[in-house]
């Protein structure tokens, strides 16, 4: 099963990469950008048996907020979001 997780910073935590990219554009002439935030997404492939299909989503889906717990993210500044693609 195929899950994509996004990872950004959580609103009020400085993000100098998305500031320096904003600042870029506007030297480029891009004026009308009025803010930048990155955003890190990881898909992960997590395998399900055949006859594991039953529940399967709910099970990965825990898997992966655990993984985003544990690794991931850091939930003390970021924030993230999970879905399952299939």
């Amino acid at each position: 099963m195929e899950v994509e997780v996004k990872i950004k910073l959580k609103h009020g935590v400085a993000d100098p990469e998305g500031e320096n990219t904003k600042k870029a554009l506007n030297l480029l002439g891009f004026s009308n950008v009025v803010a930048v935030r990155t955003i890190k997404t990881f898909v992960i492939d997590v395998k399900v048996e055949d006859g594991d299909r039953d529940g399967a989503e709910e099970r990965v889906r825990h898997e992966v907020e655990e993984m985003c717990k544990k690794l991931l993210a850091n939930p003390v500044i970021q924030e993230y979001e999970i879905n399952i693609l299939g």
